[in-house]
């Protein structure tokens, strides 16, 4: 039962670091529609992985209170705590390509922004609302 479990969520993860690992080079590539294709995809993944993981969460739960004094580890058969170790993997693993997905989409961020800062320059005095204005640029002398 854990195992189907684990097994379960495991394939969820693989699916998401495939996903965002290709969200990695299609920012590489400038592929931006790519990457807003298949956000429903991973949003539904991790819903998926977080359905997963919490009942995954109550079955381990219950096996510590019906054993009590003992850890996972004690309790666990042979097969499961591997199985457990390969999903501490997966996750660590999908924790570093999201650490690396995230430098990228920072790094755009921070471009787009001060590309737009550059273009455009906001009018106000901080207690109004400000609004954009053409930066100088943009102005034309006749």
């Amino acid at each position: 039962m854990i195992i189907q479990k684990l097994q379960d969520a495991i394939a969820d993860i693989d699916a998401l670091v495939a996903l965002t690992s290709s969200d990695i080079e299609d920012i590489k590539l400038a592929n931006h529609q790519k990457l807003g294709d298949r956000l429903a995809q991973k949003e539904a993944l991790i819903s998926s992985f977080e359905r997963k993981k919490a009942l995954l969460n109550t079955e381990l739960i219950k096996l510590t209170l019906s054993n009590d004094g003992k850890s996972i580890e004690e309790i666990l058969s042979g097969d499961e705590a591997d199985v457990l170790t390969l999903f501490k993997e997966k996750l660590t693993n999908l924790k570093s390509i999201n650490r690396d997905y995230a430098k990228f989409v920072v790094t755009i961020s921070e471009f787009y922004n001060s590309l737009i800062d550059k273009m455009f320059t906001l009018d106000g005095n901080g207690y109004e609302k400000n609004k954009l204005a053409p930066a100088t640029i943009f102005a034309v002398s006749a």
